[in-house]
């Protein structure tokens, strides 16, 4: 049989769980609290008695002559009660009756008047309950849910959506259940689960939308034209390795900053400030163009002016071509520095010529690039290349509000054994002090001290400033934006909702753009460039993939290779592409492991290919929706060759050891030199000394030697993979 519990029915009767216990009592059922049992049986004999109650209240109502709305419910309870009295007096001298219905009548009366003797003072609110007729008894309705919508962030606790809807915890858990949801009180539920959640009370919510912290902060809205003032530029010096890029500012400083450097190579960011006839200049010193793609990544725009550094005697290199794409995609002005015009072999010219190759037309031929001939050791052109950053400066008219909170950027940050977390901070928009509570990324401090790029202690910092600060709490990531704030708590709350942030974004996959999923981007109108890094064996391969693919942009997507290269792709072409959203597409090369490390933690599409015409293809098919079922490449393993063997009968022999994963005589493999795929096939034997294996492992040597190849080389990289068929998502 089944059984219901009290509170249940009480609950559908309208009355409270003790009211009913007694009604309960009454019937001679042995009920002990709210959560007991009651059988079929029980709960019929509890209704009929109920019923019973009421009907003969609404009788003697009826035969009760007093104004109702003079009369308290107290009152009419005393009346009813007295006219019980007075109905059972009758019943028991009237001859008329016989004994069997007088009998039954007694026995009516009796359970009205039982419970009146024990718990009359302590059930007088119950007695105004009872006192009135059932059908008409108000019960007590449930608080309705807000006529507005509710607004709800992200996500919500089960306790919160509780209080905001006007529904007990038990309701929505009872919900969440018969969704297949176990929750607790303090669960988190997401904003669909939680809209769904109200939709089951009839309860609409809508999506809060959180305003940015910065915003939300500064009330960061436009500064006025009157407020603004002139800023000093902010000019990153870029290049080849060896090219002259410090000792070019050494040179402006007229300091010796490059006898600090180990090997004279830069091997972190400084930030300086230059003094130009009473002008000044922020001078960034990057080693190379990572750390200004890394900013960028980030989502910070530093630079106003890139100074392109070029040796007169060595002429474009790749680096200085992976700068100019990094320059050209975070859109800033150009200045080329053609350094050491006064060694013997330099030659100024051929620098500009190949310069007009990438875009880069010198203004004294007709172009739109300023280009300075320098010597950074022998101070020859410096004061021309100071005067020609001011005017591009002067033609940007850049300015800012000194006069407000500071914002800026972090350039470099590290941890002091003595002092603590330090961190170079670029002011671009108002003034820091020291003394100020700022928030930088996840991280939060006080400005305790505050040094210029010549160790000096300032007590204030401007626009367009590089300084140094103590005070953090953790050492920051070069990039952060940093923000000044009210107090200390603020600033921690601030804090501690970003790491929230960041934590749940970092449980979610970064969403990157693929081949895959291009043609459902496109459709969703979310691409409208399509970027391409392609790096290739040899130039000439670059230059026909960049200009096919290229060819196939149309009125949709306009596809854009924003950088080319020769050799294997390296971690900084997958930064590159990070920071850009871009696909790396590899013609007859391979990454480097660390390279595709980067790319899984990034989530970059990196697409290697052995025909031209199969990239041009599957970019065109992509676009189009129509890609093919894919086979995935695995690598199981490399063998780097250290030894080679002559064989007449055999031919080349390579002496290997397996540096990671396994070789397996049955799988293809390829030979990459310096990174660049030279030939691809099988094994014909693989021995451990004299006995053929079938599989040799990582740690181990081995003999290999392939099938039709025979030109193996010392320092060659044997790599073992299969390949795997994936149908298309």
């Amino acid at each position: 049989m089944s059984k219901k519990r009290l509170y249940e029915l009480a609950k559908e009767l309208g009355l409270s769980s003790k009211e009913l216990i007694n009604k309960a009592r009454e019937a001679n059922i042995n009920i002990n609290n709210h959560m007991s049992n009651i059988e079929s049986d029980e709960e019929k004999a509890i209704r009929e008695l109920f019923i019973k109650k009421n009907d003969k209240k609404t009788d003697n109502k009826v035969n009760v002559t007093v104004d109702n709305k003079q009369k308290t419910a107290l009152n009419k309870s005393s009346l009813i009660s007295k006219e019980q009295n007075k109905d059972t007096a009758i019943e028991d001298y009237d001859g008329d009756f016989n004994k069997k219905e007088e009998s039954k009548k007694i026995k009516k009366a009796v359970p009205a008047k039982k419970p009146d003797k024990p718990v009359k003072r302590g059930n007088f609110r119950n007695d105004r309950k009872r006192g009135r007729p059932m059908p008409s008894q108000p019960v007590k309705e449930e608080p309705s849910g807000p006529k507005k919508p509710i607004k709800v962030g992200n996500s919500i606790s089960v306790k919160d959506l509780s209080e905001k809807t006007g529904k007990t915890v038990a309701e929505i858990i009872k919900k969440l259940l018969l969704l297949g949801i176990v929750a607790t009180i303090n669960q988190e539920l997401d904003y669909d689960t939680a809209a769904l959640i109200a939709g089951e009370f009839g309860i609409s919510i809508e999506k809060a939308v959180d305003k940015d912290d910065e915003e939300l902060l500064l009330n960061d809205t436009e500064d006025k034209e009157e407020d603004l003032k002139p800023r000093p530029p902010v000019v990153t010096i870029m290049g080849h390795v060896d090219h002259g890029k410090t000792s070019l500012l050494d040179a402006v400083r007229q300091t010796n900053v490059i006898a600090t450097e180990a090997g004279g190579i830069t091997q972190h960011i400084g930030a300086y400030t230059v003094n130009i006839e009473g002008k000044k200049i922020a001078f960034l010193d990057t080693p190379g163009h990572e750390a200004f793609t890394a900013m960028r990544a980030r989502g910070a725009k530093v630079t106003d002016i890139a100074i392109l550094v070029v040796a007169a005697d060595d002429g474009v290199m790749p680096q200085t071509i992976e700068a100019i794409n990094h320059a050209k995609a975070a859109n800033v002005t150009i200045i080329v520095a053609i350094n050491k015009i006064d060694k013997p072999g330099a030659n100024p010219d051929r620098v500009k010529q190949e310069l007009t190759e990438h875009g880069l037309l010198a203004e004294d031929w007709g172009g739109d690039t300023i280009c300075v001939p320098v010597s950074a050791k022998k101070k020859i052109g410096i004061e021309n290349l100071l005067e020609m950053v001011l005017l591009v400066a002067e033609m940007q008219e850049l300015k800012a509000n000194p006069n407000r909170k500071a914002k800026g950027t972090v350039i470099e940050a590290k941890l002091d054994k003595s002092r603590g977390p330090i961190a170079t901070v670029l002011v671009q928009n108002g003034t820091l002090n020291v003394g100020d509570f700022f928030i930088v990324g996840t991280t939060y401090g006080k400005v305790r001290t505050m040094t210029d790029d010549k160790g000096k202690a300032v007590k204030k910092a401007g626009p367009s400033t590089p300084v140094e600060i103590t005070g953090l709490s953790e050492v920051p990531d070069a990039g952060d934006i940093f923000i000044i704030v009210a107090d200390e708590k603020v600033a921690r709350q601030i804090s501690d909702k970003r790491k929230e942030k960041y934590r749940q974004e970092h449980l979610q996959s970064n969403q990157r753009i693929s081949l895959d999923d291009l043609f459902s981007q496109i459709q969703a109108g979310k691409v409208k460039e399509l970027n391409l890094i392609v790096k290739a064996d040899v130039q000439g391969s670059v230059e026909a993939l960049k200009q096919s693919l290229e060819r196939l942009s149309n009125d949709e997507v306009k596809i854009k290779a924003i950088h080319g290269g020769v050799g294997a792709i390296t971690e900084t072409d997958v930064m590159f592409a990070s920071a850009s959203n871009a696909i790396i597409i590899g013609f007859n090369v391979r990454p480097q492991a660390a390279a595709v490390t980067l790319s899984e933690k990034d989530k970059v599409d990196i697409r290697l290919y052995r025909v031209i015409y199969d990239a041009i293809e599957d970019i065109e098919s992509a676009m189009k929706g129509m890609l093919e079922p894919e086979y995935k490449e695995v690598v199981l393993g490399h063998a780097e060759v250290r030894a080679i063997f002559k064989a007449s009968s055999i031919g080349t022999i390579a002496g290997c050891y397996v540096t990671d994963g396994k070789i397996n005589r049955n799988n293809e493999v390829r030979v990459v030199r310096d990174g660049v795929v030279i030939h691809e096939g099988k094994i014909s034997s693989l021995k451990r000394f004299k006995d053929d294996a079938k599989e040799v492992n990582t740690g181990f040597e081995c003999g290999i030697s392939l099938d039709k190849f025979n030109d193996i080389k010392e320092g060659d990289v044997i790599e073992s993979f299969t390949m795997e068929a994936v149908p298309r998502k």
